[in-house]
């Protein structure tokens, strides 16, 4: 009789491009789901907790077993998805395994030239959508240029963190503001997935400080048709939308620039915040341990430490002002050391022990290494007195 090893192998021998682990078996489970893809040559795992993903690459020689190990005792499903269909097996309270096997369900690739990717993403191949073209990541035909393909990824990466709160909801409008928007290549992506896939009315702006990039935009806005997205120079601080704000895209905002955005986003009470922080040199500037010296001995633990403290500040803070937030995994670190997305959607009530629980947090971390936030500082927390 085959025990949950035997049918795991068994599946995995089908060579899945897709597998996810779900149904936890207890309600305090630190992982609410996992999920494994295909790499070239390995598979990524991301293991879902209610706030945050944590990934592993795993060889495929080793696969099998690491999927039996978080399966066993822990979750009640397994789907994977092959090219021969899709497989699930569910798992009793007492260990015995029922397989099933849908012959027409398997994802249909996504591929280029040189790239046989099994993964079906947002933006699709052979689809002719502008702003890719200008960028270069697509040809005129729609197929994808394979020098292009990471960015290609990073795009579709993008999308699919917004995608997961939007894909659920029943929203038809939506009032947009992108901070520190750049030349806005992913500004114009996120204004083609929002109208033209999910077809929800959009307003959006971008703001920016350099006035020849605005002008730039704006051309490539009216060249591309998009009537309600603009783009208008001012800074961060103090700006006053022309509208009601339901989403706040903040990508690349140096330093204490995405704490203004962050600000700005929570005084609108924005229902949706997306923001990939850079640069985070203030409490870099600031730390200065009582008595863990050692994470300030090597400038660059010290650098690494101080912006990852920064984002779980900003993250917490978010908690406290009433946001359902997680901090996740933007890119992989191949790419960029900016690998860091926060996301925060609005509850409709905070309970009272995860604002304190959260602001707790923030003050213990700052006494500690005598930190000053500046998004402490905008929103008026006095964190000796919130605790």
């Amino acid at each position: 009789m085959m025990n949950l090893y035997d049918f795991i192998a068994q599946i995995i021998g089908t060579n899945p491009q897709k597998i996810i682990i779900s149904n936890p078996a207890s309600k305090s489970a630190e992982y609410k789901k996992i999920v494994a893809e295909q790499k070239t040559n390995n598979y990524l795992i991301s293991k879902f907790t209610e706030k945050q993903a944590f990934h592993e690459t795993v060889e495929v020689g080793e696969f099998a077993k690491r999927v039996f190990e978080l399966t066993e005792n822990q979750f009640r499903q397994l789907n994977a998805f092959s090219d021969n269909g899709e497989h699930i097996l569910l798992i009793s309270k007492k260990g015995a395994c029922k397989y099933t096997h849908k012959k027409d369900a398997a994802p249909k690739a996504s591929v280029t030239n040189q790239h046989n990717r099994q993964k079906q993403y947002i933006l699709r191949e052979g689809e002719i959508i502008p702003p890719l073209v200008d960028m270069g990541v697509f040809t005129s035909d729609g197929k994808i240029i394979n020098s292009m393909y990471n960015k290609y990824r990073q795009i579709n990466r993008f999308l699919e963190i917004i995608d997961d709160e939007i894909s659920n909801s029943s929203i038809t409008r939506l009032n947009c503001i992108d901070f520190g928007c750049g030349k806005s290549y992913l500004t114009f992506v996120l204004y083609y997935y929002l109208t033209e896939i999910r077809k929800i009315e959009v307003n959006m702006i971008g703001l920016d400080l350099k006035g020849d990039v605005i002008e730039k935009c704006n051309a490539s806005a009216k060249k591309y048709g998009y009537k309600n997205l603009c783009f208008q120079l001012g800074d961060i601080n103090g700006y006053k939308a022309p509208f009601d704000v339901d989403m706040v895209i903040s990508l690349h905002a140096c330093d204490t620039a995405t704490d203004y955005a962050l600000f700005n986003a929570i005084n609108w009470n924005a229902k949706y915040i997306f923001s990939v922080p850079c640069c985070q040199h203030e409490l870099n500037q600031q730390i200065t341990p009582e008595s863990l010296s050692i994470l300030s001995r090597y400038g660059i633990i010290k650098e690494r430490f101080s912006a990852l403290a920064t984002d779980a500040i900003r993250g917490n803070i978010l908690e406290y002002c009433g946001y359902k937030t997680q901090i996740l995994e933007f890119v992989d670190l191949d790419h960029t050391p900016k690998n860091i997305l926060i996301r925060g959607v609005k509850r409709g009530s905070t309970p009272n022990e995860v604002r304190k629980k959260a602001i707790s947090e923030v003050n213990n971390l700052c006494r500690e290494f005598n930190f000053k936030p500046t998004l402490c500082q905008l929103l008026n927390i006095n964190l000796e007195k919130e605790e």
